[in-house]
């Protein structure tokens, strides 16, 4: 089964290029780091009292997304997934099996974490080179509508976690990979799929 993990700051468009790659190829499943922030009161007190807590690996439950991971890998299928609700601090556990998994999307900016165990010789990285503008514009927007934060807040705490991003940023050998695919800027996702397929099959 193939990994493909795709790397980049708040508001690069992950997300969006997941489900865009999934909804062309099918037969695989998105993990989204976003979804295994740690849950619990050590955590809303730690949200408090660390700056950018939700920016640093600190937050990401490492260990159950590696459980939900390697059970997928060895089986082929999933029985649910999460959703992180940053208003509440809670997640929700969503039952919804996917079968005939033959490719798992990972994408997050925790992925620094998940390429310290994957094998590399079954992933492929892309990673995005948003500007620094655009994903600004986006994160502010999002945390506002999604996340109940004011503008001025949301601005704040995007300079935080883009520097905090680029300090963590992964190191790659293209070597180790099946592939490196970086973007900087917008790209025909058709090709960039058939691109994926190719690769993948």
């Amino acid at each position: 089964m193939k990994l493909i993990i795709i790397s980049g700051p708040s508001g690069s468009g992950k997300t969006t290029l997941s489900k865009q790659i999934l909804k062309k190829m099918k037969a695989g499943i998105i993990l989204n780091t976003d979804n295994y922030y740690r849950t619990g009161i050590i955590s809303l007190i730690l949200s408090k009292l660390i700056t950018s807590y939700f920016d640093r690996q600190l937050s990401f439950n490492f260990n159950i997304f590696k459980k939900d991971l390697d059970f997928i890998l060895k089986n082929g299928f999933s029985n649910f997934n999460y959703i992180y609700d940053f208003k509440s601090k809670s997640v929700q556990k969503i039952y919804k099996k996917t079968k005939n998994i033959r490719f798992v999307i990972i994408e997050g900016i925790f992925v620094k974490e998940v390429l310290r165990t994957a094998s590399k010789k079954n992933c492929i990285l892309i990673k995005l080179k948003t500007s620094k503008q655009i994903c600004m514009k986006r994160v502010i927007k999002r945390d506002f509508i999604e996340r109940g934060k004011n503008k001025n807040l949301a601005y704040k705490d995007f300079l935080k976690a883009w520097k905090l991003f680029h300090k963590n940023e992964p190191y790659s050998d293209s070597r180790d990979y099946l592939k490196e695919i970086v973007i900087t800027k917008k790209v025909d996702i058709n090709l960039l799929i058939k691109e994926v397929i190719n690769i993948t099959n």
